[in-house]
């Protein structure tokens, strides 16, 4: 562990330098200069626009730059492929509007096949409950370093599509009765990290949905919030499964759940395979850890069974403290039971409302654990 710790300090040390350097020799389109107005009720959204088009279309390395300030902006979609390497850099806040124009839009910013983005924060985005926040939607080799997302509508940051993303030091709130305010979600992707954040919602901190391939998530600290979800799975009778996931050194605090596997309860073609879960801390989580296959949040749910395939799932050293006497769950399919699920040093305690603590107990169904 110390030595995953020195590596993982040395490795953001490097690429933060290495950003850094890029962002100074990069040249600079500051939005102010297109147009933008930092005092927090004059529309910017066409001159972020300006900026983003001028600094896509230039021959060189490029940075859009939100200067310190208060920025207005409507829904703008930032689109590629740009002709070298592109930054934005956010210093200042981006609010966005108290009128309901936007509600027929997806996202609230979005960029749009592009390969080679740099999104350094320091600055801040406030969707006032309003939008959807932030999207990557078919972009390549992207960095999101410190971005600060606040009251998302829906999803703070959605990503579909992707290939070779990292996103490391977040911080990403909303209430934790806001509904459907997932942190990150993530579909039909490949190759994501999310490293060093902190997120807290009304929803999943990080849902990973069908189509995900090869993520890494690396001290998480999530909180209020419905945990990591894989999925839910199987919504579509032929879909895209999820295989090479891991969650590993992260806290969760006060969550409904730590750790989860969901799956609808028909048909289904799907996977979920090679999932690690490991060196994880709970605290007072009503579910820690748990897969379930007859997922349905709505009062008509299906009569069948999970057609989806889980399997090679790994979970070890997880502790910590449940608000459900049950605090290991796995409620699998009755016609595609759950294969080779090993468990190690699982050591979680059950406190009631009067805070008296007893060991945990587990719920095996369908299961077959090594």
């Amino acid at each position: 562990m110390p030595k995953l710790a020195v590596f993982s300090q040395t490795f953001f040390l490097v690429l933060n330098i290495a950003t850094l350097l890029q962002i100074c020799i990069a040249k600079s389109y500051n939005v102010v200069d297109f147009g933008a107005r930092a005092d927090g009720k004059t529309d910017s959204s066409s001159a972020l626009l300006k900026a983003w088009v001028a600094a896509c279309s230039s021959g060189s390395e490029s940075t859009v730059l939100v200067p310190q300030g208060t920025f207005l902006v409507d829904s703008v979609s930032l689109y590629g492929p740009c002709k070298n390497k592109m930054q934005f850099q956010l210093l200042g806040n981006i609010v966005a509007p108290s009128y309901e124009s936007l509600s027929n839009h997806q996202s609230w910013i979005s960029f749009n096949n592009v390969d080679g983005l740099s999104f350094i924060g320091g600055g801040t985005i406030d969707a006032k409950g309003k939008l959807l926040s932030f999207s990557l939607q078919g972009c390549n080799n992207v960095l999101v370093n410190g971005l600060k997302s606040f009251d998302s509508e829906g999803v703070h940051i959605s990503i579909n599509e992707c290939n070779n993303i990292t996103m490391q030091n977040l911080i990403l709130t909303a209430p934790a009765d806001s509904p459907n305010t997932d942190g990150i979600h993530i579909g039909n992707s490949n190759f994501v990290s999310v490293l060093h954040s902190k997120i807290g919602t009304g929803d999943d901190c990080i849902s990973i949905g069908p189509g995900t391939r090869n993520m890494w998530m690396d001290h998480i600290v999530c909180g209020p919030g419905h945990g990591i979800s894989i999925g839910s799975i199987g919504g579509a009778p032929r879909e895209e499964g999820v295989e090479n996931i891991e969650v590993q050194n992260s806290v969760f605090t006060n969550t409904d759940n730590g750790v989860r596997i969901k799956t609808w309860a028909r048909p289904s073609n799907a996977t979920v395979t090679n999932v690690k879960f490991t060196n994880l801390v709970m605290k007072n989580v009503t579910n820690p850890i748990i897969i379930d296959q007859e997922y349905c949040p709505q009062s008509n749910c299906p009569k069948g069974s999970s057609g989806v395939k889980i399997s090679n799932v790994k979970i070890s050293s997880v502790s910590g403290t449940s608000r459900n006497p049950q605090a290991l769950v796995l409620d699998c399919s009755p016609t595609n039971p759950c294969q080779n699920i090993k468990l190690q040093d699982i050591n979680l305690v059950y406190s009631d409302k009067m805070k008296q603590t007893q060991r945990a107990t587990s719920l095996f169904k369908h299961a077959y654990v090594n």
